[in-house]
């Protein structure tokens, strides 16, 4: 990776890359100077997205859990632009169920529970097991370093609502395996580093009553709004371009700390 001072001429692979934070790490990407796989589902506006940021972005249809679907798209970052520097996990979904809901009689149902930790959880380790092979292959820098992972955990990831045990446990998932991944990877020269996003402006919260996003925004220490997803990007950004993170888990909330 000998452009480690910068994003220019680096390839990405970004995972959820057609909306959210995945988008806005894609158009900063491009923006820098890199090019850019993105994987998002064949249902997603991935081949829009990619083909309105030019010939630097090739979409490759994604489901973070099909080893078939992650292999083709590292195959064409090696085929298209020669090898990968770098593999951003923004692919994730949530439910939001209690445990039990007593006024129903009815659990949270098991197969909700799995499908969450299997996308988030399982998909982001095997975009990374996949990735790491062909970014280990670059030549090192002057530091021995070939490239970086950059995982997406959340804040619920320590102080989760009411009903996101599956997303929180999911969460807290990637949490736990950034360290002994980071130590995995670290004798082939290749970071692990999580960002924690609090509330940011997402599709998701866009759909939300203007009330009940003021109402979130209020919640933040400062400053007092939600977080631009170009934000996530910049901190993508800069856990590729310092040498010295790795194997932690960075918060970028507004020092937001979630109540019950």
């Amino acid at each position: 990776m000998s452009t480690i001072g910068s994003l220019k001429n680096i390839v990405g692979l970004v995972t959820g890359g057609a909306s959210g934070l995945g988008r806005a790490t894609v158009e900063r990407f491009i923006r820098e100077g890199a090019k850019v796989v993105l994987c998002d589902l064949p249902s997603s506006k991935g081949e829009e997205v990619s083909k309105s940021l030019g010939k630097n972005c090739i979409f490759s249809p994604t489901d973070v859990t099909s080893e078939q679907d992650v292999t083709k798209a590292i195959e064409l970052a090696k085929n298209t632009f020669g090898r990968l520097d770098t593999a951003v996990n923004c692919a994730g979904i949530g439910v939001a169920f209690k445990t039990y809901n007593f006024n129903k009689k009815r659990a949270h149902e098991l197969a909700d529970f799995q499908k969450v930790l299997m996308v988030n959880t399982c998909g982001t380790f095997n975009v990374i097991r996949l990735a790491v092979g062909l970014i280990g292959e670059n030549e090192p820098n002057k530091d021995g370093q070939r490239g970086v992972i950059v995982n997406t955990a959340s804040v619920a990831a320590f102080d989760g609502q009411m009903g996101q045990a599956a997303y929180s446990a999911s969460k807290a998932a990637i949490v736990g395996m950034t360290l002994p991944i980071a130590r995995d990877l670290a004798s082939q020269g290749i970071r692990v580093v999580t960002i924690a996003p609090g509330l940011f402006d997402t599709p998701l919260l866009s759909m939300l009553p203007d009330k009940v996003r003021k109402f979130l925004a209020s919640t933040i220490p400062f400053p007092a709004r939600l977080g631009n997803p170009d934000e996530y990007a910049h901190m993508v950004q800069s856990a590729i371009e310092n040498p010295l993170l790795n194997g932690e888990v960075i918060r970028l909330d507004g020092a937001l700390r979630m109540m019950p």
